[in-house]
């Protein structure tokens, strides 16, 4: 028996960096009635937070090395936990710079890598000022990333690599991703695995929800989210 689902949320629940459409807002609130219900995301937890429109919902940010909690009483989030991990940032740009001169990346816009303060990396591989059209026509398949993928994983084996955005690669120190942080959220709670469910719809190849994918949780795949409610009633989470 299912009690704890967890969701991804761009492409899932909403486009891209955009609001709930009010379909998917209502079948959250249905979801809510029923089950736990838990955020899992790749960006800080008020960002996601922000995005939902304050949905009363527990968020995991940067793949588990930020959580907060939904306070009823504040209707906000309290931040429970927010791990920075140092960044070796000369080993970082170093090694970028190699992928770059092996792969012909040599040309870009800006900086070439982006620090997030947890300790996250994005390889932004036309730079972090590259046009988005340019972004947007660069990878649209992820072909060009997933051709390269398990070198990029190799010179980067202290993090977790992912095919991000559109034209970039983002890291996440080890052993940060989905799976281990809503293994640790279960396991402090005491939530077996086998009665988790995961909806998410980045799960191939270096998709930042495939480790969620190829763990035991119940993985319910959605490719546009505005199917979401039908999704979940054909997944028979709701009647």
């Amino acid at each position: 028996m299912i009690k704890l689902i967890a969701f991804d949320l761009d492409g899932t629940l909403t486009q891209h960096k955009t609001p709930l459409e009010p379909a998917n807002y209502e079948t959250l609130v249905a979801l809510s009635k029923k089950y736990k219900l838990l955020m899992a995301g790749a960006g800080a937890c008020m960002r996601i937070f922000n995005q939902l429109g304050g949905f009363p919902i527990d968020v995991i940010g940067n793949y588990g090395l930020q959580y907060g909690e939904y306070n009823p009483e504040t209707k906000t989030l309290d931040i429970k936990e927010n791990n920075v991990i140092p960044c070796d940032r000369e080993s970082v740009d170093a090694r970028v710079t190699m992928c770059r001169e092996k792969y012909g990346f040599t040309e870009f816009a800006g900086d070439s890598v982006q620090y997030h303060d947890s300790g996250c990396v994005t390889f932004a591989i036309l730079g972090t000022e590259a046009k988005q059209e340019d972004k947007l026509a660069f990878d649209p398949d992820r072909a060009k990333r997933r051709k390269i993928y398990a070198e990029v994983c190799q010179t980067f084996s202290d993090y977790n690599v992912f095919v991000g955005g559109s034209s970039s690669f983002d890291m996440a120190p080890r052993p940060f991703n989905k799976f281990y942080a809503i293994s640790k959220y279960c396991a402090e709670r005491g939530i077996d695995l086998s009665e988790v469910a995961f909806v998410g719809d980045d799960y191939g190849p270096g998709g930042n929800d495939e480790s969620v994918y190829l763990s035991p949780i119940k993985f319910i795949t959605i490719d546009d989210y505005r199917t979401f409610p039908e999704v979940i009633k054909n997944a028979g989470l709701l009647d």
